[in-house]
Formats: C-alpha cells, sequence, structure tokens
C-alpha cells in the first residue's frame, strides 16, 4: 500500500485514514494502530516542516507492507540530505518539558516504539526511513 503526501501540513488527516487502512488491511489491533498513528504521524510532519527549507511543492511517499508477523513503513522523500537517527539532536527525557531543548524528541520516540528504524540516502538523492514493527 503507498500513500502520496505533498509537504503541506494539511496532508495529515489523508495519513490517519492511510494508517487506518493499513491496520485493517493486515488485521493490525488497535493499541498497534495508535502507535503507529503516533509514529508515522512525527516522522510525516518532519518531512513536511524541515525537507524542504527552500519552500515550493513537493510530493513524498510512505508505503506499507506485511511479511509474516512484522509491518514495514517506508518513508521516502526527495528533501535535504538529514540522517535523524545520527544528525537529530540528543534528548535528555529525565528533564522538564521547559528544560529541554528543542529537536530530536520525534525520531527518540520512533525509536522507541519501533523494533527496527533504519536512514540511508540513495544515489539517487533520497532519504529512506525505514521503520518495522511486530504485530504479535
Amino acid at each position: 500500500m503507498q500513500l502520496l503526501l505533498k509537504n503541506d501540513i494539511s496532508q495529515v488527516p489523508l495519513l490517519a485514514d492511510f494508517i487506518n487502512q493499513v491496520c485493517d488491511k493486515f488485521a493490525l489491533d488497535s493499541n498497534l494502530s495508535f502507535q503507529l498513528n503516533l509514529v508515522l504521524e512525527e516522522a510525516v510532519v518532519n518531512v513536511i516542516q524541515y525537507a524542504y527549507p527552500e519552500g515550493g511543492e513537493h510530493t513524498f511517499t510512505l508505503d506499507a507492507d506485511k511479511e509474516a508477523d512484522t509491518v514495514t513503513f517506508v518513508l521516502r522523500d526527495d528533501g535535504k540530505p538529514f540522517n535523524p537517527l545520527t544528525q537529530a539532536p540528543d534528548v535528555d527525557i529525565h528533564l522538564s518539558a521547559e528544560k529541554r531543548k528543542i529537536g530530536g524528541l520525534g525520531i527518540f520516540l520512533v525509536q522507541q516504539m519501533m523494533d527496527e528504524v533504519d536512514y540511508k540516502r540513495t544515489s539517487k538523492g533520497e532519504n529512506v526511513l525505514v521503520m518495522k514493527k511486530r504485530s504479535n
């Protein structure tokens, strides 16, 4: 399954519909659906807000697939190179929200809630974030 999105925050409701369709198709429970909505919204909003600093309309994709007991999401954009696994700021979750620096909490959340998270920059100039979650 694939969702095509524009770099516009008004696209976020389309994501929730897509995740619901994915969860229905792959028979994923509501607790997993909630986690996936949270994680994928964070990842997609980051692309919308930061991948295209020059502006203009761009499109990017989110693919979903299930193999055995693992659901895989692949977020692919042609925005500026950014590896969230190594370039996002470190997060001290023990600090209060007021004392915490801005940034990094989203990818921290993604890494905590997903079973595997990988990033690569392709020779075609694409950022590819692969997120896997076991469904059992």
